[in-house]
């Protein structure tokens, strides 16, 4: 992994942490059900950032290195497994 994409990825995690435990506190203190959703949409949609920034790094640097070294349909199988993953 890149080190600016693990360090970014890192940050996105905190980020996420943090969103999570205070969608807890709000859970907790009853707050109003659409304000609880808006945040879950938004750790959703911060999630969906990470994966992306993960998967851009994968490709270009696990994916290029297994096929350079001769593990083309290894790499494909793994690829095609995270798409079917992704829509589930």
């Amino acid at each position: 992994m890149f080190p600016e994409i693990k360090e970014d990825a890192l940050k996105r995690m905190s980020y996420i942490e943090g969103h999570l435990a205070g969608i807890r506190k709000m859970l907790d203190e009853d707050k109003y059900c659409v304000d609880v959703l808006k945040q879950t949409y938004a750790v959703r949609r911060a999630i969906e950032k990470m994966e992306s920034l993960l998967l851009e790094g994968h490709l270009k640097s696990c994916v290029v290195e297994g096929i350079q070294s001769g593990r083309a349909e290894e790499i494909v199988d793994e690829l095609k497994d995270l798409y079917i993953l992704s829509n589930k």
